[in-house]
């Protein structure tokens, strides 16, 4: 029986929400908030009937400190649920340290103005530091470690699908299948189709500025850096076909060389239509994926911004999203010191998520993993105090958790590799 705040009411966020209220002996209470609080109030209007979870609605200002605090004050959970904005990572961290209440998020945080003169000083230092440029990575928030250490509190990093599932794969590899691990290669496939020209199948905002910045892969003990998307390789996917996949910088790669210190290259892949690819450019190359503002008319626009707005809403495309993803790890190493390579991936249907929760497989396969996590913060499975990513926990029980609440592993035993 837990009491649980979750900031966010976007389409992840109502995914793991209502499969927080399918769990409802350990969800017993949860209050949603967010900036807009009639989308709260309309989503708790929608799972009340079906659940005995009481649910509650707030309206709360993610970017100030205080009103999160007050909130968190007033409702006193045992866990906030961080399903906003990765820019208000940070903000939310504080507030939790403030009251002493374990932190969970879905990806890590990056600054929403990435050309304000004082985090370019701090981002050009840590790119010096850390040998790759990328404008979301988890030194920010390991930072953190110590005081949730001393608070007596967890915060729990990324427990999304990729990062999240996949390093829970690399854990459950590790502990059963390896004795050690040379390679990792991370696949992330969406073949669904939604029909319109140009959309992102999460926050475009996000999506853009991860798709376009520069890419890199560990290796050897250090990072290699490449420009946006100058590595292609075609992978024929389970229940999707052959598609085309490009090379991208993604955060689990930096917690994996961490934690998995023999591992010799570690790289991240996602899938692309060339359309998709046609459009990034040309948004690019006019400057519509720029933070920096402008003036239109008298009025300050941010173009990355204005053009989210005119973008289809992500939580709005599971009506018309077909296909499937299939999103996993291809590992290679040794055990009993024989050579082997294994593929532990889930595949998960764009049509069947719609018919669960109303949302699209991608809004899905974020948010199990978020109330998976959550489950293993309130359950005591996960427990202990400081800053940590999922690799760092016991894999089993969480993706037993997967397996039963809609993402299923899968194992392949001599895959493809990539070359």
């Amino acid at each position: 029986m837990s009491r649980v705040l979750i900031i966010g009411c976007g389409g992840v966020a109502g995914v793991a929400i209502t499969k927080c209220c399918g769990v409802s002996d350990v969800f017993s209470e949860i209050c949603i908030a967010s900036r807009t609080k009639s989308k709260c109030d309309a989503l708790a209007k929608k799972l009340r009937p079906n659940t005995q979870t009481v649910i509650t609605t707030a309206q709360v200002n993610a970017d100030n400190k205080e009103e999160v605090i007050d909130l968190i004050r007033s409702y006193k959970p045992e866990l906030v649920m961080n399903i906003a904005l990765p820019y208000q990572d940070l903000v939310i961290m504080e507030a939790c340290l403030e009251c002493k209440v374990n932190y969970l998020d879905t990806a890590n945080y990056e600054p929403e103005d990435t050309e304000d003169p004082k985090w370019r000083e701090i981002y050009e230092k840590r790119c010096k530091e850390k040998g790759f440029s990328a404008y979301f990575d988890y030194s920010w928030q390991w930072a953190y470690a110590k005081k949730f250490e001393d608070a007596g509190t967890t915060a729990l990093l990324g427990s999304g699908f990729d990062p999240g599932v996949t390093q829970a794969y690399c854990a459950y590899a590790k502990k059963h299948i390896f004795d050690e691990i040379d390679t990792i290669d991370i696949l992330d496939c969406n073949g669904g189709d939604h029909g319109y020209p140009f959309a992102t199948n999460f926050n475009p905002e996000i999506n853009l500025r991860e798709v376009s910045a520069p890419g890199s892969y560990w290796e050897n003990g250090h990072w290699v850096e490449i420009p946006a998307m100058s590595i292609k390789r075609e992978y024929n996917f389970d229940q999707v076909g052959k598609k085309d996949m490009y090379l991208l910088h993604h955060e689990e790669i930096e917690s994996l060389a961490k934690n998995v210190p023999e591992v010799k290259r570690i790289r991240f892949f996602m899938t692309f239509g060339e359309s998709y690819l046609t459009h990034m450019r040309c948004l690019e190359d006019v400057g519509m994926l720029s933070t920096v503002p402008v003036k239109y008319e008298g009025v300050e626009i941010v173009p990355i911004q204005f053009l989210k707005a005119l973008l289809p809403d992500p939580a709005e495309l599971g009506p018309r999203t077909k296909g499937k993803t299939n999103i996993g790890c291809i590992f290679t190493g040794r055990k009993d010191g024989k050579e082997k390579s294994w593929y532990i991936y889930n595949v998960c249907d764009h049509q069947e998520c719609y018919r669960e929760v109303g949302s699209q497989a991608i809004s899905y396969t974020t948010g199990v993993p978020a109330m998976c996590g959550a489950l293993m913060l309130l359950t005591k499975k996960w427990n202990k105090p400081g800053v940590f990513t999922v690799e760092e926990f016991d894999p089993d029980p969480f993706i037993e958790a997967l397996d039963k609440y809609g993402l299923p592993k899968n194992i392949c035993e001599d895959p493809v590799t990539v070359e």
